[in-house]
């Protein structure tokens, strides 16, 4: 199933903490014509439920509860500033907010900040996933240089020709450089084609 669009809102869940009532209301109607469903938390409370956003006033920090900290972490956070203090921004960096609206609130902005605040989530995600891709290319990087050695010994070739050996092979066996190097550095010597 993919994802729905950032712009698409209808059928979203929101755990809404907002102190101040007008506030509040003012989130309730907007949400509630964008199809958004609320769940409101009072901090303290236990997160008994998978939101897919969460807005969070930061009169309600710092959260206390490191549980509390690893839950709101599950989804993009909208938070709700009051104040511009360098304490008070710091506990809200805290939260690594995905996108925030100040305080009092208007409606004018809500949309803007749940858009930015999944399009964020989700570039955020997508880095997360090529940094760990690139990071086991990182330590398979050790296993090619091995193989490129053995095979420059065992064949007597220089470094790039070495590489372009593996290279070929690799292409002609479907395989990845990396699930090649493996192989040499596992049997000793450069598996033979098959087919």
């Amino acid at each position: 199933m993919s994802k729905p669009s950032s712009f698409s809102l209808r059928g979203r869940k929101a755990l809404v903490a907002i102190k101040d009532e007008r506030d509040a209301l003012i989130v309730k109607r907007q949400f509630e014509r964008l199809g958004i469903e609320i769940v409101t938390w009072e901090p303290g409370a236990t997160i008994d439920c998978r939101p897919d956003v969460t807005l969070i006033d930061d009169e309600f920090l710092p959260l206390a509860s490191p549980a509390q900290r690893t839950s709101l972490g599950r989804s993009p956070v909208i938070a709700l500033l009051g104040t511009e203090t360098p304490s008070r921004l710091k506990l809200v960096l805290d939260l690594d907010p995905a996108s925030f609206l100040v305080k009092p609130l208007r409606s004018a902005g809500i949309y803007a900040a749940l858009v930015l605040a999944f399009e964020r989530s989700e570039r955020t995600s997508e880095l997360k996933q090529q940094v760990l891709k690139l990071e086991q290319r990182l330590r398979s990087r050790r296993v090619v240089l091995a193989a490129v050695l053995q095979v420059m010994h065992t064949h007597a070739l220089a470094e790039p020709a070495a590489f372009a050996l593996i290279r070929r092979a690799a292409m002609e066996q479907r395989k990845t450089i990396e699930e090649l190097s493996a192989e040499i550095t596992a049997k000793g010597s450069l598996p033979r084609a098959t087919g």
